[in-house]
């Protein structure tokens, strides 16, 4: 069994409060679940409107597979209409 984390750090210029940047994030993270099968939550910076930082986390039995999954949830982040992908954070 091979466990890998994404950590993921999105930049949200529009929102101006807090329920703004809450729908996106609810958005991406209800995305990312239905799309790849993984595990996500906002780990950090709840409490600023214009930043989030999400974790993510899958397991498999290959770790390539966990790479590519997390290499398509980043490029897919990256061509986000709403948030901007800043850096992130692959461990597998």
């Amino acid at each position: 069994m091979i466990v890998g984390s994404l950590r993921v750090r999105l930049l949200v210029r529009e929102s101006r409060s807090l329920k703004d940047k809450r729908q996106v994030v609810r958005s991406i993270k209800d995305r990312l679940r239905n799309r790849y099968n993984v595990s996500v939550a906002e780990v950090e910076a709840q409490d600023h409107r214009q930043l989030a930082i999400l974790g993510l986390a899958m397991v498999s039995n290959e770790g390539s597979h966990i790479r590519t999954v997390f290499a398509e949830i980043v490029q897919a982040l990256r061509t986000h209409p709403v948030a901007e992908l800043m850096d992130y954070q692959i461990e597998v």
